[in-house]
Order: structure tokens, then C-alpha cells, then sequence
């Protein structure tokens, strides 16, 4: 079957892959201060992620107008959009509306809320691509993807805290505190789209075994899946935890992603990001 895969620019792939997924992107917006950026292409991650680190004002995010995914859902007969979990951001709701606003009344649209984001948006693609290829027929598809969201698996590992701090997520106190202890808080998602934390890592080292134990500890099936690591500028330990995991399990296929304009945001500074 044919489709159109939309996506908000939450979901981190590179050029090559959003060529050869054909994923439309709706760019989020990025609030530096008073200042809004909008995460499209034409966004300067490097001269961004500069002007985040000097900003001493609050630093977030806010979601598309649903008239841009009414634009998108218009122009393609047959779709399935993915977004970053609606636990949080409002880019779910504005993709229903979205889908409620379309002019035409033939296009076939589906919404999946990833309850994840990052490495686990790109996931959900990649699984609606496999899907697909097997000739599934479309409710086949929601079906299943749609028992996949509900056992995927997402964490991650933040190297820099400061936005957190900024976004009042987390006390001056508390992170100075973590700071200086050098420890790493290892985050993930709750199964719901929540982000919960899960334990702390002392340094970076043993960040790279924290994530494949996790995987073991899981008890997901991994022959045959993917795995997608999506890293903040930190393609180095992105490699070497790619690594690991092909040493201990055998999944069809680890991709790994810098982080866009969002993910960049929340990740921050060598931020890391496993989805499975």
C-alpha cells in the first residue's frame, strides 16, 4: 500500500532517511526567552544550541498549529502521522483537530501518540514501514503498531541539566547537587507517554552498560526488531553503545540519529536517547 508518513520535528532522522521514508515533518516551535524559533530545515542547530546555553530566561517548546496538519493531511489521500507522546505536548491534539479540519472528506488519516519521542517517534515509523511492506492491510497495521507503542521502550541519559533547572522541572538545589556528584540521571518513559526517572549513573562511562542492561531487564524480544539511538552532538557514545548492543542481542537493525531542533532542547548537551 501507499501512504504518506507525517511526523513532528520531534521525531529525529537524517536527511538520507527522511528522503527515503518520504517523511513530512511539522516543524514545533522553540521558545529561547521571549524569543520563538520555528524547528524546520532551515533551523541553525549549532548557533541554536549557543544561544539555548547563553539564555538565562526559560527554555521550552510549544506545538504546530493544527492548521498545518490539516495542510499536510489534505495533501495526501492515505496517512499515518506519528507524534511525540501527548503527555507532553499538545502536537497530538493538534493533529486531531488537524484531521478534523481537513477539506477533503475521501483522505484516509491515522494518528498514532507515540507516548515517546525522539528514538522512539522514528521507531514507530520505522515499524509502520515494515508493516506495510508486508502487505498488511491498513487497519491490520493500526492494529499492531498500535500494540507495539503500548511495549516500546524508551530512556534516556542526560549529561546536562540545565534546562531542567530553567524550565523549573528541577531545583537549583538539587541539581547543583547532581552536578557535583557528576551523576547522570537515567530517564525513560512510564509506558504512558510520562516521563519517570529510573536511577542514576555516576560518569559517563557506565552510561553504555546502564542502557544495555536495561534492555536485558526488559525482557523485550530483540531478534529480528529495531533499536534507535538518537544522541545530542555525542555521535561518539552513540557509536560505542551501538556497539554493545549488537554484541549482546540481535536486532535486525540499530539506527542511529542526531537529535533535532525539540530533542536538542530536552537532551541537551550530550544527551542520549535508546528506543526499542
Amino acid at each position: 500500500m501507499k501512504f504518506s508518513l507525517i511526523v513532528d520535528s520531534c521525531c529525529d532522522a537524517t536527511a538520507s532517511l527522511i528522503k527515503e521514508l518520504k517523511l513530512v515533518k511539522i516543524p514545533l516551535n522553540l521558545m529561547l526567552g521571549e524569543r520563538e524559533i520555528i524547528d524546520d530545515e532551515r533551523l541553525d542547530l549549532t548557533q541554536f544550541m549557543q544561544d539555548m546555553k547563553a539564555c538565562t530566561g526559560k527554555v521550552g517548546s510549544s506545538a504546530p498549529a493544527p492548521a498545518l496538519y490539516q495542510q499536510a493531511f489534505d495533501a495526501s489521500e492515505d496517512a499515518f502521522a506519528v507524534t511525540l507522546s501527548s503527555k507532553l505536548s499538545s502536537s497530538y491534539s493538534s493533529a486531531v483537530l488537524g484531521k478534523e479540519m481537513m477539506e477533503s472528506k475521501q483522505n484516509d488519516v491515522y494518528i498514532f501518540d507515540s507516548k515517546s519521542a525522539s528514538a522512539g517517534q522514528l521507531l514507530v515509523v520505522l515499524k509502520i514501514r515494515e508493516y506495510a511492506q508486508l502487505g498488511l492491510a491498513k487497519a491490520d497495521i493500526i492494529e499492531r503498531v498500535e500494540q507495539f507503542i503500548t511495549h516500546m521502550k524508551t530512556y534516556f541519559v542526560l549529561d546536562n541539566i540545565d534546562n531542567l533547572m530553567k524550565n523549573g522541572r528541577l531545583s537549583k538545589v538539587k541539581g547543583k547537587l547532581i552536578n557535583m556528584l557528576n551523576i547522570k540521571p537515567l530517564l525513560g518513559s512510564d509506558g504512558d507517554g510520562n516521563i519517570v526517572s529510573y536511577s542514576n549513573v555516576k560518569g559517563q562511562t557506565k552510561i553504555v552498560k546502564k542502557l544495555v542492561d536495561t534492555i536485558t531487564e526488559s525482557g523485550k524480544k530483540t531478534s529480528g526488531e529495531h533499536a534507535v539511538i538518537s544522541h545530542c552532538d555525542n555521535e561518539e557514545l552513540a557509536d560505542r553503545l551501538k556497539q554493545a548492543i549488537a554484541e549482546r542481542f540481535d536486532f535486525k537493525e540499530i539506527v542511529v540519529v542526531p537529535t533535532g531542533g525539540v530533542s536538542s532542547l530536552y537532551a541537551n548537551e550530550k544527551g542520549i536517547i535508546l528506543a526499542f
